[in-house]
């Protein structure tokens, strides 16, 4: 394989793992409150995650911003906690045809959160570059790769709630409570779990 596939297969499993449950996690919150049918709005905010995440992703792996791993694992389950509350919050306001698509504000919230979850993923690209400096066709296969995992993920997601919410006839407000609700349960435990090892 090409050094591009590798960094892309390398980004695409680093999502669809087990083992990236915290993001797994994030991915759950953040779909809560959307249907099939809002795929574009799903799709403004993982990318606006990307681009969140790709940032401080490049900038830590080049060493231009340093960070200490422990807090950042504690960081991004606080992440989870926050949009998963915020879902429960909002819960049974639906989201109008008039909801910009784009300049939105869980579209912000999702770019800043980005910027820790990269944090995260740094320091795994680092110790998979090794020695290598600039990096740059690596750095963006790997974003790529965690992009289209985030993309399986999220359809994945909404696939099933399509599913729950026109088959069986769950109501909008439960699947948005029960999902959030487990993404909360999820994030606490991974929270703790880092503040008391």
């Amino acid at each position: 394989m090409s050094v591009f596939q590798t960094y892309l297969q390398l980004g695409f499993l680093h999502i669809c793992t087990p083992r990236a449950a915290d993001h797994l996690t994030f991915l759950l919150a953040l779909c809560a409150p959307y249907v099939l049918n809002d795929w574009r709005r799903v799709l403004a905010l993982v990318t606006s995650f990307t681009v969140g995440h790709s940032l401080t992703l490049a900038l830590a792996t080049l060493g231009v911003v340093n960070f200490g791993p422990a807090v950042i694992e504690a960081l991004i389950p606080v992440t989870i906690m926050v949009t998963a509350l915020l879902n429960m919050q909002g819960a049974g306001r639906l989201i109008t045809r008039r909801t910009p698509v784009f300049a939105a504000v869980p579209n912000v919230l999702a770019l800043v959160f980005g910027l820790v979850h990269g944090l995260g993923f740094s320091s795994y690209l680092r110790a998979l570059l090794g020695a290598s400096s600039r990096p740059v066709e690596e750095l963006f296969a790997f974003n790529v790769g965690v992009e289209l995992g985030q993309i399986l993920i999220v359809s994945a997601i909404l696939l099933l709630g399509a599913v729950l919410l026109g088959s069986l006839r769950v109501a909008r407000r439960d699947w948005l409570l029960t999902t959030s609700g487990a993404a909360l349960g999820i994030a606490t435990v991974l929270l703790m779990q880092q503040l008391w090892p």
